[in-house]
């Protein structure tokens, strides 16, 4: 079995309970490589801290990506771990701890991207490198992400083509505080607004919950027929199972859903992909996205020179004057789910035909 396969596994089953984890606080580091409390002794201490916890890739795929790589890479280098909840200030007091942890690499995706300076320069004022992970940080050392605009533009293109450039949609984004929201946004409506589409009403879900863009769907299914919606664009894939809750709620039939977008490739999309529920999603191969930090992390840990090409062959670019690793992701319809998630390991057909969607895992030959 592959190291994808069996994290692909993993990931299956943490998304079952995804939504439930707690994640460490402030000052209660969860470790993969050692005892967090003994400061790091003679070990190379390398911080990993995600934003939140309501999107399933974070714990499910980046995490456990990243740990495993720097496990292959160093196998004196620990490294210590952070969920901040969605919290700022949880997340500043997290530095705050890694930095006393003795952290020499911060490896972070900030709640909030614009207001995370002030993070980064008490951790480079310790002597540690900031690689800013998934989202952009102005200040940081290194950054590393998909091409973010070009995402948005999948998604809007997606659905314009799957409405026939026409119609009436909901639009819902993700958090403000959130740089990669922003890009997204800008990316969808440089197609949307020039198209034949119609945007009845526009939503920046604030935590980017599936909970919250029911609930907004739902009201604004009081103000609108669900046969005045022909499409949705939802920022990813937890936004899209909230739309289809609250439409499905509403009495619309599965198969008479509008063309919904997505974003993160999680399990539950690729099987609403599959039985028609989801039009779309964007694949982020997340393993080389964690890989790569991994690999320029233990560099900066060991004192190496970090990599011009990573191990994926990713060059370096420059992107906003900061050393960046930018990433291609991909649209995933029904399809080319076979060539692109299980092809790459990224699931197995068994993860994702279970229950209700074994038909639909036959219909489309995935088996």
């Amino acid at each position: 079995m592959t190291r994808f396969h069996r994290v692909a596994g993993l990931g299956a089953a943490l998304m079952i309970g995804a939504l439930s984890l707690t994640a460490c606080g402030a000052n209660d580091a969860q470790t993969g490589g050692g005892d967090a409390g003994d400061g790091g002794g003679d070990s190379k201490v390398i911080a990993l801290l995600l934003p939140e916890s309501k999107t399933t890739r974070y714990e499910a795929f980046d995490r456990p990506l990243f740990e495993d790589k720097v496990a292959e890479l160093c196998s004196d280098c620990e490294v210590v771990y952070y969920n901040a909840d969605q919290d700022e200030s949880k997340q500043t007091q997290q530095v705050d701890t890694a930095i006393s942890e003795g952290a020499s690499v911060i490896v972070l995706d900030p709640v909030n991207g614009a207001g995370a300076g002030g993070m980064v320069q008490s951790a480079q004022d310790s002597g540690a490198t900031v690689i800013a992970y998934d989202r952009f940080i102005a200040e940081a050392d290194y950054y590393m992400s998909f091409d973010n605009e070009t995402v948005g533009k999948m998604q809007a293109e997606a659905l314009v083509e799957a409405m026939g450039d026409k119609g009436s949609i909901l639009m819902l984004n993700g958090a403000p505080s959130d740089p990669n929201a922003a890009q997204f946004k800008a990316g969808a409506h440089s197609v949307l607004d020039s198209s034949g589409v119609k945007i009845l009403e526009e939503y920046d879900n604030p935590d980017w919950s599936p909970e919250n863009a029911q609930q907004w769907t739902t009201d604004q299914l009081s103000k609108y027929d669900p046969s005045d919606i022909q499409g949705v664009y939802a920022a990813n894939d937890g936004q899209a199972g909230g739309v289809v809750a609250a439409l499905t709620g509403a009495g619309v039939a599965a198969d008479a859903l509008p063309p919904i977008t997505g974003q993160d490739a999680e399990v539950a999309a690729i099987q609403r992909i599959l039985a028609g529920e989801q039009a779309m999603t964007i694949y982020k191969p997340i393993p080389i996205e964690a890989e790569t930090a991994a690999e320029v992390a233990v560099a900066l840990a060991n004192g190496d020179e970090v990599p011009t090409t990573s191990e994926s062959g990713i060059e370096q670019s420059d992107y906003e004057g900061v050393t960046s690793y930018i990433f291609t992701p991909i649209v995933v319809k029904q399809d080319n789910v076979g060539d692109t998630v299980i092809k790459d390991g990224f699931y197995t057909a068994d993860d994702i035909c279970t229950g209700d969607y074994t038909k639909a895992c036959e219909d489309a030959g995935i088996s």
